[in-house]
């Protein structure tokens, strides 16, 4: 049996419609749920990295859409940030499980293109914030920015546990100890997401 620490149940999923899961008969309707666990199982981890990069989804698309729910595989996504560059290759792989949008990798499409979700996945975008969001159907854009640093630091907790001074209780405790500073993020993340419409 998988136990994994109670926040992550706790966060918010993200609900979307896939007109391609729809029309290839996967989901009957093409509305489905995407959770956070989900993405941890993906992923392999849950971090700040992981955490920031659901939040800028969640917060992101709920602006872009408002009302609506996000359609997924009709958003382009941009990242500030190379794909080696600051874990911006985690951030685009959690952004696409969410969005569809892939770079050259992904569905091509059929139909001459329909459902396509190549090319809409952009690194070292030229972009003022860290992640944009784009309506292909519309043209609205919203900017997302995630500070994490205001109210954790990763990197102490990861140096307590494998750095030179580091104790035997120091790597016992290293795990819940990095959980519950990825439970904070998502408790304060008022603090850490900036959302530019």
């Amino acid at each position: 049996m998988v136990t994994h620490p109670d926040y992550i149940n706790n966060v918010e999923p993200i609900i979307v419609y896939d007109e391609l899961a729809a029309f290839l008969g996967a989901i009957q309707d093409g509305i489905y749920t995407v959770t956070y666990w989900e993405i941890v199982k993906m992923a392999g981890h849950s971090c700040a990295t992981v955490a920031g990069a659901w939040l800028m989804a969640w917060h992101g698309l709920k602006a872009l859409y408002e009302d609506e729910l996000p359609r997924r595989g009709e958003i382009r996504v941009e990242l500030k940030g190379d794909v080696q560059e600051h874990h911006s290759g985690v951030v685009g792989m959690v952004l696409t499980n969410i969005t569809g949008a892939t770079r050259d990798d992904g569905f091509g499409g059929i139909l001459g293109g329909k459902f396509n979700r190549t090319g809409l996945l952009h690194y070292k975008a030229p972009i003022d914030t860290d992640v944009r969001f784009t309506r292909l159907d519309t043209g609205k854009s919203v900017g997302v920015n995630y500070r994490p640093g205001k109210i954790v630091d990763p990197m102490k907790i990861l140096m307590s546990a494998i750095g030179p001074d580091a104790t035997q209780e120091d790597k016992e405790s290293f795990p819940k100890r990095f959980q519950e500073m990825v439970a904070t993020v998502f408790a304060r993340q008022d603090e850490v997401i900036e959302v530019i419409v």
